[in-house]
């Protein structure tokens, strides 16, 4: 298995040929602003779904990456955690949403709530649906989350 736990991108991988750090820090960052307002803007009335959290990864990393708003295509290491296999994810990926926008409409205590959230982060981070990005796009989801809450 190729272990990837620590992979970042290098300049060859980004479409700008950035080789500073603090530069492709800098376009991750306004990505991730970027894709907040978006985040704000969206009607409160949307349901959650796997289109919008491709987009919205691709908000984040297109300006840089060819594979924003895709599925990881390669097996990975995380730590200790061994993510599905590449094949599984658009199939898990749907049953996380639909499990996800379930426990949105029955929730209605705070312990409820609480759940929801640390459902919702635990499984898209298990999922780790993504080459990249997973933590920040799994947080920006759980903020999203709050929001129809």
């Amino acid at each position: 298995m190729n272990d990837n736990t620590s992979w970042t991108p290098s300049a060859e991988d980004n479409l700008l040929g950035i080789t500073d750090k603090e530069l492709i820090n800098e376009y991750e960052a306004k990505g991730i602003a970027q894709a907040e307002i978006f985040i704000l803007n969206l009607d409160e009335h949307i349901e959650i779904s796997v289109p919008l959290i491709l987009q919205i990864h691709k908000i984040i990393f297109a300006e840089l990456y060819d594979w924003a708003g895709k599925y990881r295509s390669t097996q990975v290491l995380v730590g200790q955690l061994i993510p599905p296999a590449p094949k599984n994810i658009p199939y898990l990926f749907y049953q996380f949403i639909n499990n996800l926008n379930y426990k949105l409409v029955v929730a209605n205590t705070e312990a409820d709530y609480l759940d929801l959230l640390a459902f919702g982060h635990y499984e898209f981070v298990r999922i780790h649906p993504f080459n990249n990005g997973n933590g920040r796009t799994g947080r920006l989801l759980m903020k999203m989350t709050e929001q129809f809450i």
